[in-house]
């Protein structure tokens, strides 16, 4: 399977934070949700493969060439929404499409009409008087209208309704039934990845703590509940995190680790997510 984005011991030093020999694939054909807390280093990540910041070390693949010496035709390829509307907002809708099929070779007017039909965005009202929802799929509108093969998005869908979210999440369903497409997706919302992501990305205190598949995960871990005392009976290795209560303990733990005879509940990304940062057993 080829990969459209691959990153190896990647790092960038602050004086307060370092993001540390980071590592991943970005396959073709899927949707990979990035997660980790506020500071993790998502952001950070995101701007490094965009070369926005310069690197302190390790490599960036995109498209199957080093980042740093990507061709323009291939910039072209790839689609970028942030959390942050970074479009001139005195513009009208009419004038940034005017804008951008300049800047872009690639640019289809089709695509982007349907786009504008299909959000319901206006053509002569001003960006400044959009809503964020409206910004968020103006930004989308423009990053699909280029045919780009990559999308990277940092927190684009956060602070949005969810009935927004859910059309956006469509959209992002149908951009990777063209196997050659991808979506790199930095979130803080994770039930909108339970829906979508074929892999999870998680970065926590400058580094990768996994890369794995959704179904893995699932497979992987699982909530277990009781007493003190019968969390006592487990086995160390097989409690990723816990938390202790006046009533007993809740415990992320390893499902092969387990007794087959425990009772045990499906763990989502999100509790893979806080258990693994509470409590840091692993």
């Amino acid at each position: 399977m080829e990969n459209l984005l691959e990153v190896r011991g990647l790092t960038k030093h602050y004086p307060q934070f370092d993001l540390k020999d980071a590592s991943f694939n970005l396959p073709a054909g899927v949707i990979m949700g990035f997660i980790g807390e506020n500071g993790a280093g998502k952001s950070t990540t995101l701007k490094l493969i965009l070369n926005l910041i310069r690197k302190d070390g390790g490599t960036i693949s995109l498209l199957g060439h080093d980042s740093t010496q990507l061709p323009p035709e291939l910039r072209e390829e790839i689609g970028v929404v942030f959390d942050e509307c970074n479009i001139p907002e005195m513009l009208t809708s009419a004038e940034v499409r005017g804008t951008m099929q300049r800047l872009y070779r690639t640019w289809d007017n089709g695509i982007w009409s349907a786009y504008m039909d299909a959000f319901k965005l206006p053509d002569h009202k001003k960006v400044n008087d959009f809503s964020r929802g409206m910004k968020v799929k103006l930004m989308l509108a423009i990053a699909l209208s280029h045919h780009p093969r990559l999308l990277l998005l940092d927190e684009a869908t956060s602070g949005l309704d969810p009935v927004i979210r859910e059309e956006i999440l469509e959209v992002f369903q149908k951009f990777i039934l063209d196997e050659d497409h991808s979506i790199l997706i930095s979130t803080h919302i994770l039930s909108d990845l339970e829906k979508v992501c074929d892999y999870v990305l998680f970065i926590h205190e400058g580094r990768v703590r996994f890369m794995e598949t959704r179904d893995e995960l699932h497979d992987e871990y699982a909530l277990w509940k009781g007493s003190q005392t019968d969390f006592a009976l487990l086995d160390p290795a097989a409690v990723v995190g816990k938390r202790r209560s006046p009533y007993g303990v809740d415990a992320l733990v390893l499902r092969h680790t387990i007794p087959a005879n425990a009772t045990l509940e499906p763990a989502s990304i999100e509790d893979i997510m806080l258990y693994i940062i509470k409590d840091g057993a692993k």
